[in-house]
C-alpha cells in the first residue's frame, strides 16, 4: 500500500522550498509562503541579522505599496520614519511637479527608507513567521540535481557544509546570484553608460521637502528624503566625467552638485557617511525559472539605479513568484506549470520597462518622444500625474506612450507655443 503524499514528501524534502538571500525579496517571498503553508528555509550568507545592501537607492516606488500592505510592513515603516516619497523632476522646460487633482485623493506613494532600517526590519519579519526558518551564515555552494532538475542547494554554514532538499529553489541572491550561475542561467547584458556616486546627508533642506531629480541631458542626479533626517544624494554622470572623479573623488562629486539647477545646500550640511558607488553598472535580465529554480529580485533583473525601481520590483517578483507557486510548492499540482506562469507573468510586466531603462542608459539626451512629454508635463498638470504614473511603475511602457497620450502632450505643447 502506498504512503500517503504527506509522509513521502517529508521524507524525500527538508522543506518546500529554499530561498537563498534574505534580502528584501527573499524575505518578502518567504513570508508570502509561509502564510500558504509552504515549508520555508530562508538562507542569509551573512551571519549579522542586521545586515544590510549598502549601494541602494533607498526608495521604495508606490507599485510597492500593496505589496507592504499585504506583508504587514506600513505601521512599522511609518514608525520608524520612512519618508513618503514624493518628488519633482527638473527638465530643460522647467520642473514637473505631480500634484493630486483638485478635490482627489493624495497621488499613490511608497516610501524612502535607508536599508539599515528596512532590511533588518523585514527579514526579522520572516524569521518570526511560523513555517519559516532563517538560517543565518549559510552560503550556497552548489545545486543538488536529480534527472536535469534542481531539487535543492548545498551550503556552507558556521557548522560546515549541509545539503538541504526542497522542491523549489529560489534565487534571491542579488545581480551576481550564485544560484542562478550553479543553474547555468545566463543573462542578457546592456551596457550602462553612465557611473554612479552616492552619499548621505544630514541637515540638507530641499524644496517643498520632497524628492528632487534632475534630468540633465545625458547626466542625472536625485536627492531623497529619508528617515531620521537623512537625505541620500546621487549623481549619475556620463562616463566621459569619470577621469575626474577618479582623480579626486570628493572634488568632482561636491563640484557636480554644486552645479545642478536650484542645487542642494551641500556645504552647509553635514555628511554622515563616505561617498561610494559604482563605475560599472551594466543592466541585466535572466529568464526567472528553469527546472526546479525561480530567481526573483536582482538575480532575475537588475535596472538602471537612477530610476530607483529595484526595491519595488523586489518585493513585487516575491509576490507574483508567491501567487503563482503556492500551491505547487506545498505538493498540490504540477511545479512547472506553476513556474511557467510566474515566468509570464515577470516577463509581461517588467520586460518593456526594462527595454526603455536599456535605451536610456546609453546616456543619451531626450529622444522626440520624450522631448514631446517632459516638456508637456512641465507645463500641464495631468501630464506630470501621467508621468508620476509611470515613474512609479504603476503603469507601463505601453499605456505611458499610449497615442491618446501623446496627442494630448503634443496639444499642450501647441497651445504653449500659441500662449
Amino acid at each position: 500500500m502506498p504512503m500517503p503524499e504527506s509522509v513521502e514528501q517529508s521524507r524525500e524534502h527538508d522543506y518546500d522550498v529554499v530561498i537563498s538571500g534574505a534580502g528584501l525579496a527573499g524575505s518578502a517571498a518567504a513570508i508570502l509562503l509561509a502564510r500558504r503553508g509552504v515549508r520555508v528555509a530562508l538562507l542569509e550568507r551573512r551571519s549579522d541579522p542586521a545586515a544590510y545592501k549598502v549601494l541602494c537607492t533607498h526608495s521604495l516606488t508606490a507599485n510597492a505599496h500593496p505589496v507592504l500592505e499585504e506583508l504587514g510592513l506600513v505601521p512599522a515603516l511609518e514608525k520608524a520614519g520612512a519618508m513618503r516619497n514624493t518628488a519633482r523632476w527638473y527638465t530643460r522646460w522647467g520642473w514637473i511637479e505631480p500634484k493630486p487633482a483638485p478635490g482627489k485623493p493624495e497621488l499613490p506613494y511608497a516610501y524612502n527608507v535607508r536599508r539599515s532600517v528596512l532590511d533588518p526590519l523585514i527579514r526579522s519579519r520572516a524569521g518570526r513567521t511560523p513555517g519559516v526558518e532563517l538560517l543565518l551564515g549559510h552560503r550556497v555552494t552548489g545545486l543538488v540535481r536529480e534527472a536535469g532538475r534542481t531539487v535543492g542547494v548545498r551550503a556552507s554554514t558556521p557548522d560546515g557544509e549541509r545539503e538541504i532538499r526542497a522542491r523549489l529553489v529560489v534565487g534571491a541572491d542579488g545581480k551576481d546570484s550564485a544560484v542562478a550561475q550553479l543553474a547555468g542561467m545566463r543573462a542578457r547584458t546592456y551596457e550602462n553608460t553612465r557611473f554612479g556616486y552616492l552619499a548621505h546627508y544630514r541637515g540638507l533642506p530641499l524644496p517643498g521637502g520632497i524628492g528632487q531629480t534632475w534630468f540633465l541631458e545625458p547626466d542625472m542626479a536625485y536627492a531623497f528624503p529619508n528617515d531620521d533626517g537623512v537625505t541620500v544624494l546621487a549623481v549619475l554622470p556620463d562616463k566621459k566625467h569619470l577621469p575626474a572623479f577618479r582623480e579626486d573623488l570628493e572634488a568632482a562629486f561636491s563640484a557636480f552638485v554644486r552645479a545642478l539647477p536650484e542645487a542642494p545646500p551641500i556645504d552647509s550640511a553635514e555628511r554622515v557617511s563616505k561617498i561610494i558607488g559604482t563605475v560599472d553598472h551594466p543592466l541585466h535580465s535572466r529568464k526567472p525559472t528553469a527546472p526546479g529554480v525561480a530567481l526573483i529580485g536582482d538575480a532575475a533583473l537588475t535596472g538602471d539605479p537612477l530610476w530607483g525601481v529595484g526595491c519595488g520590483w523586489a518585493l513585487q517578483s516575491a509576490q507574483w513568484l508567491e501567487r503563482a507557486v503556492a500551491p505547487a510548492a506545498a505538493g498540490r499540482g504540477s511545479l512547472d506549470r506553476s513556474l511557467a506562469r510566474y515566468a509570464r507573468t515577470h516577463r509581461w510586466a517588467l520586460r518593456g520597462h526594462q527595454r526603455v531603462a536599456a535605451d536610456f542608459a546609453r546616456a543619451r539626451p531626450f529622444n522626440p518622444v520624450e522631448r514631446l512629454v517632459f516638456s508637456a508635463a512641465a507645463r500641464d498638470a495631468s501630464t506630470a500625474r501621467h508621468m508620476h504614473r509611470f515613474a512609479s511603475r504603476l503603469i507601463g511602457p505601453a499605456r505611458f506612450l499610449n497615442p491618446l497620450a501623446l496627442a494630448k502632450a503634443a496639444a499642450v505643447n501647441i497651445r504653449h507655443r500659441g500662449a
